[in-house]
């Protein structure tokens, strides 16, 4: 046994160079032939061959795409659209709406979505917690059969706890209630609110967790940033807000956040429930019957705007959002605003803006003066100017950090939803967006982005080469590590 010892003190090393060097070759191989994006494909291959043991781990963690498109996500992918599709709805005609060049647009959703154009909506923007979370709280308590909540970030916190109350007495007076959290997003505060749920009996999962068996550590990518909140299979939410204190202004005062939400009736409310439904299922292995969770053959016409969910995520919706800002982008004929806490396209989309903005359309891009995110703020002023030099205007909101993804077209058509304009919510998070043709939402967003402005600062060419050499260099080095931000 001494002699074994021995041998093995003596050759560990190598031994440890030998398994460094297999799982780095192992793990840049792997990147070289999945990667789509050349981009990402670089980054892992460099991480895993300067540093082969821990940046094969690295990847092992964050790297892999472990949504498999076998027969059976297919089948789960298929059964997400099965009760949406059951909606009794004629086909929309919305060059009458938001004009001609829409008509293009709307092919495009058809091929790229996997839900229909819907027409028969009505939709209520909401600014900010103090409208959004009344809103979704009281509804909640009128629920008399069914609440489906999903949710990135569901803190324990005032409004929080305040929430979870509201779903637990509906639990407790008849209503089928389930709640989806992310388990990353669950662990933003301690102790997670799932607790607090479980104990007053309401059905509660975090998405995505416990990949490594017994060490239980969650996906670092392929989170659910999706928010959805339906009532009854008649009232839903979605947007880009998660449930958090600092977005209430009784509770964080002068620092609170800012974000936009929505509250929907209508047919389009079967979309989002087919997307709960299908994210639960793959989430706890439970399938929810038609009803009490929504009837689509009884889904009322409550309003006139046409709509359409665009789920997107690593599995067969990939790129889906991408192709939408795309087509959105080339059909622009006047303006486009745009707002994103995160902005940081790839190559394609900035080629998109600036053709758009060569071609005479007004590009307005509103980013957060002060960030949540101080790396990914840094990443984002290091490659702005590739922007700005192509004639988009950029500008940096003043006040308190701003949450919302927006996207207008010509005041005449609205994107909104969870997704960032970044790598992680294009590529790697699974995510969902809504196109809403409709003047006055587009509108209300238009000036809501153009309200921003007016207090604003703009980004120049000038401005951002006069930076500190030391500082630009920082947000340099930070831009190189965008596929992991």
């Amino acid at each position: 046994m001494d002699r074994i010892h021995a041998i093995l003190i003596d050759y560990w090393p190598h031994l440890v160079f030998a398994i460094s060097i297999v799982a780095g070759t192992g793990a840049a191989v792997h990147a070289a032939m999945t990667k789509q994006d050349v981009r990402a494909a670089i980054g892992w291959v460099g991480v895993a061959l300067f540093s082969p043991l821990f940046g094969a781990l690295f990847y092992f963690v964050a790297g892999i795409n472990r949504i498999r498109k076998t027969r059976l996500s297919q089948q789960r992918d298929e059964a997400m659209v099965v009760d949406a599709e059951q909606v009794e709805t004629a086909p929309v005609d919305v060059a009458p709406i938001s004009g001609p060049q829409f008509a293009s647009l709307k092919v495009l959703g058809d091929r790229v979505s996997r839900f229909r154009l819907l027409g028969g909506n009505a939709v209520q923007p909401l600014a900010g917690g103090d409208e959004a979370y009344p809103a979704m709280l009281q509804a909640i308590r009128d629920a008399r059969h069914a609440v489906a909540m999903q949710s990135y970030i569901f803190d324990n916190d005032p409004i929080g706890r305040e929430m979870a109350q509201a779903l637990i007495e509906a639990q407790a007076r008849g209503v089928e209630v389930r709640v989806l959290i992310d388990a990353i997003g669950s662990k933003y505060s301690r102790p997670p609110i799932v607790r607090m749920l479980a104990r007053g009996g309401v059905p509660v999962a975090r998405f995505m967790t416990n990949p490594l068996g017994v060490l239980r550590m969650p996906y670092a990518n392929l989170r659910s940033h999706r928010k959805v909140l339906v009532i009854d299979g008649r009232v839903g939410f979605t947007g880009g807000m998660n449930v958090r204190a600092a977005f209430v202004s009784a509770l964080a005062g002068a620092t609170t956040n800012r974000d936009t939400h929505f509250r929907v009736e209508g047919p389009i409310v079967t979309q989002l429930m087919s997307v709960f439904a299908h994210d639960w299922n793959f989430t706890t292995h439970e399938s929810l019957p038609a009803k009490p969770w929504f009837d689509p053959s009884a889904m009322p016409r409550i309003g006139s705007v046409p709509m359409r969910c665009v789920p997107s995520g690593p599995d067969r919706a990939l790129g889906s959002s991408h192709n939408m800002l795309l087509g959105a982008l080339a059909v622009a004929q006047r303006h486009v605003r745009i707002q994103s806490p995160y902005f940081l396209p790839d190559q394609t989309l900035i080629g998109a803006l600036a053709t758009a903005a060569r071609r005479g359309v007004v590009v307005d891009i509103v980013i957060p003066g002060k960030n949540n995110l101080r790396l990914v703020d840094y990443a984002m002023t290091a490659q702005l100017d590739q922007v700005v030099r192509t004639g988009c205007r950029v500008w940096r909101s003043h006040g308190a950090f701003d949450h919302s993804k927006l996207m207008t077209v010509d005041d005449a058509w609205a994107y909104v939803g969870s997704s960032n304009l970044d790598p992680r919510s294009l590529r790697l998070n699974f995510e969902l967006d809504t196109e809403i043709y409709d003047p006055a939402v587009a509108r209300w967003i238009a000036a809501r982005v153009d309200e921003l402005i007016g207090g604003a600062k703009r980004e120049t060419l000038e401005g951002l080469q006069q930076a500190p050499f030391a500082k630009r260099l920082r947000n340099k080095v930070i831009w190189l590590a965008t596929p992991y931000l």
